[in-house]
């Protein structure tokens, strides 16, 4: 089995510290290590640093913006393994991060893998970052901060939804999962991310906000799974959308002790509710692109 551990970035100079925990190719390894850089140069000096890494300038298409997705797909497209291996630049995997990820692909013929990234450093949240529960083997949604797949599963879902800017790996596993694939979790694969400041991390969470109206317009069957399992791109938008009740009803304001109720065990329950609300605005601000996208459609 040949893995191919990709990298996609933009100007990220912790892509260094990414690389050298992941290593050179070895027997038994990685492959190849793949880097999809946007940058524009600004990363040469780490491309220098790194000469056993596949390099692959990427120029964005005229007129788009943020261009994951299309970074992704032509990672694959580069890729010569059998088994795509993705995390995200500015993590930092365990030693034995690779092994224990591949292992259930190698040994017991899964076909998807995933496991968690644990904030390295301040974050707006002080619990571990994960998608699954402990509780299962599988998990019905994961993101490419730590993920590893057969080409076949790429090939069957026609790789990732370019019209994402941000939650086209959630759209990507939920389509894999919907194949029939299933995602095998892996809570020893760890990777271990620091997720900036608390403005990066709103300017993250406007964009997933952008990414979740996506996701529910383009799967409405998941809405009540969403709603049940994480009602935060659902409740935030509602939210602020009727927040100029608050000028007839100021007791409307109140509501937001509800999740600072529920966040009160994080380390800045104020900073977890304001990201929320970041993301709702981002879910508002992509309503109108999509309902123009759906009157030329």
């Amino acid at each position: 089995m040949r893995a191919s551990v990709a990298v996609v970035c933009k100007d990220e100079p912790s892509l260094a510290d990414t690389l050298s925990s992941i290593g050179p190719p070895t027997e038994g390894g990685a492959s190849e290590v793949i880097v999809v850089d946007a940058s524009r140069g600004a990363l040469d000096r780490v491309r220098c640093d790194h000469p056993w890494v596949r390099w692959v300038d990427f120029e964005p298409p005229p007129g788009s913006g943020i261009t994951i997705a299309h970074q992704r797909n032509l990672a694959v497209a580069t890729a010569t393994g059998d088994v795509i291996v993705f995390t995200d630049a500015g993590c930092v995997p365990d030693e034995d991060w690779l092994g224990r990820l591949l292992a259930p692909i190698a040994d017991e013929g899964e076909a998807v893998t995933a496991g968690p990234a644990r904030a390295d450093g301040p974050n707006i949240y002080g619990t571990e970052t994960k998608w699954g529960s402990g509780e299962g083997q599988y998990v019905v949604a994961a993101a490419t901060i730590n993920l590893a797949f057969r080409r076949e599963v790429f090939d069957s879902v026609g790789g990732f939804d370019e019209s994402f800017g941000a939650g086209e790996d959630l759209d990507f596993t939920w389509r894999a999962v919907d194949a029939g694939y299933r995602i095998r979790w892996v809570p020893g694969a760890v990777v271990r991310h620091e997720w900036g400041s608390a403005a990066r991390q709103f300017r993250r969470s406007f964009n997933y906000g952008k990414g979740w109206a996506r996701l529910l317009a383009k799967h409405p069957k998941r809405l009540w799974f969403v709603a049940r399992a994480d009602p935060v791109p659902i409740l935030y938008p509602a939210y602020l959308l009727f927040l100029p009740l608050a000028f007839v009803w100021p007791s409307y304001l109140a509501l937001l002790f509800v999740p600072l109720w529920r966040a009160r065990r994080e380390e800045r329950p104020w900073l977890v509710m304001t990201d929320h609300l970041v993301l709702g605005a981002g879910v508002l601000a992509e309503i109108p692109a999509l309902a123009r996208r759906s009157r030329k459609t």
